[in-house]
C-alpha cells in the first residue's frame, strides 16, 4: 500500500510538470503552495494535493493526473485514508472532479464559483465598461503608474500593504488559506506581480499565477491595496496586466474562486447534502461578516466574465459537522 509523500525538494519539477500536463483547474497552480502534502501511487503519473487537519485529509482540487488515471488515483487515496482511519474532505473541485468523487460515493455540494474572461478580442471600450473606465481614469489622474516587478525588490513595501490592508478590513477578517496563492518562494519565477505606485511609493499590487488546461492563461490571485489610496487603483493595475497579457497572446484571465456565489440548484450533484446546501445558502445571504463574498463578486463582475464555473466540495462519509468545521478552518473562512 502506498504511503502518501510529503513535499520534497527533489520532486518539485515533477509537481509542476504534472500540473502543466494534467491540470484543468484554473486554481491548480495553488497546489504548489508551501505546507501542502502529496499522495502518489506507483505506475501513475501525477498526484493528489492535500493537507492534514485532525482526522481529515483536506484535498485541494481533483487528482492531477491523466484522464485514464483519475479514478484509480482517487480510489487509492480514499483507500489509504480509510486504512489510516481518516476521512477525506475535498474543496476547489471543478465539475469533472465533482462527478468523479460523487461516483465514488462522496457527498458533493456546490459551494461557490470561479469567473473567467476570454481575452480574445477583449476591450474596455463601449457602454458596458463606462464606469470601470472612469474609475481607472481617476487613479491615473492621481498619478498612478503600473509596472511588473520582482517582489524581492519590494519585500518591505508589500508586507506593509498586506498589514494595512488586513487591518482596514477589521479585526474579524481572515485571509483565505489553502485557496489562495503566495508571493515569493521557489515558484515565484512562474508568477507575475504588477504593482501600482504613486509618487514612486507602492500603493497596491496584484499577483497572477499561471493557468493550464482548456482555458490557459493567468489567475488573478492575491490583490492588496493601501486603505487610503485613490479609487480605481486595483482596476487600473488589472487593466494594465490585461494589456500585457493580450499583447502576449494570452487567451484567458481567471478571477478565481469566490465562496457562496452563483449558487444554482440545477448544478447540484445527485449526492448533494440538503443540510450543506442550506448552510451554504445561509452564508450566501448573511455571511458577509464571515467572508466578504459580495464585494469580491462585485469586483469580478465589473470585467464582464465570459464564463462562470461552479465549484464544489466533497465529504467522505457524508457531510458531518466535524467535516464541515475542518473545511472552514483549513480554508480560514472562519
Amino acid at each position: 500500500m502506498e504511503v502518501p509523500e510529503r513535499v520534497r525538494s527533489g520532486n518539485r519539477t515533477s509537481r509542476l510538470t504534472a500540473l502543466e500536463h494534467h491540470a484543468d483547474n484554473p486554481n491548480g497552480f495553488l497546489a504548489l503552495n508551501e505546507g501542502n502534502e502529496y499522495f502518489t501511487a506507483p505506475g501513475i503519473d501525477g498526484y493528489i494535493c492535500y493537507r492534514t487537519h485532525g482526522r481529515r485529509w483536506m484535498q485541494f482540487g481533483g487528482p492531477f493526473t491523466g484522464q485514464d488515471s483519475r479514478h484509480e488515483l482517487e480510489s487509492r487515496f480514499l483507500t489509504r485514508a480509510h486504512a489510516d482511519k481518516r476521512k477525506v474532505v475535498a474543496v476547489q473541485l471543478q465539475r469533472a472532479d465533482a462527478e468523479l468523487l460523487a461516483g465514488l460515493g462522496l457527498t458533493v455540494n456546490q459551494i461557490g464559483a470561479s469567473y473567467a474572461v476570454d481575452l480574445t478580442g477583449f476591450s474596455l471600450k463601449g457602454k458596458r465598461f463606462v464606469r470601470l473606465r472612469n474609475k481607472i481614469s481617476r487613479a491615473l489622474r492621481a498619478g498612478l503608474e503600473v509596472a511588473e516587478v520582482d517582489p524581492a525588490d519590494l519585500t518591505d513595501a508589500i508586507h506593509d500593504i498586506d498589514i494595512r490592508w488586513l487591518r482596514q478590513k477589521g479585526r474579524h477578517t481572515r485571509e483565505l488559506a489553502f485557496l489562495v496563492g503566495e508571493i515569493g518562494g521557489p515558484w515565484q519565477a512562474h508568477r507575475k506581480l504588477f504593482v501600482g505606485r504613486i509618487d514612486n511609493a507602492p500603493v497596491g499590487y496584484i499577483s497572477f499565477s499561471p493557468v493550464y488546461g482548456t482555458r490557459p492563461g493567468w489567475l488573478h490571485d492575491l490583490s492588496r491595496r493601501l486603505p487610503d489610496c485613490p479609487p480605481g487603483v486595483m482596476e487600473a493595475i488589472n487593466a494594465h496586466a490585461i494589456d500585457v497579457f493580450r499583447a502576449a497572446g494570452v487567451p484567458w484571465l481567471h478571477f478565481g474562486f469566490t465562496p457562496f456565489t452563483s449558487l444554482d440548484t440545477g448544478l447540484q450533484m445527485p449526492t448533494a447534502s440538503r443540510a450543506a446546501a442550506r448552510i451554504v445558502h445561509l452564508l450566501a445571504e448573511r455571511g458577509d461578516a464571515i467572508y466578504p463574498a459580495k464585494s469580491q463578486l462585485e469586483y469580478k463582475l465589473k470585467w464582464q466574465p465570459s464564463t462562470i464555473l461552479p465549484e464544489y466540495a466533497a465529504f467522505d462519509g457524508g457531510m458531518s459537522p466535524r467535516s464541515l468545521w475542518s473545511l472552514l478552518r483549513v480554508t480560514n473562512i472562519i
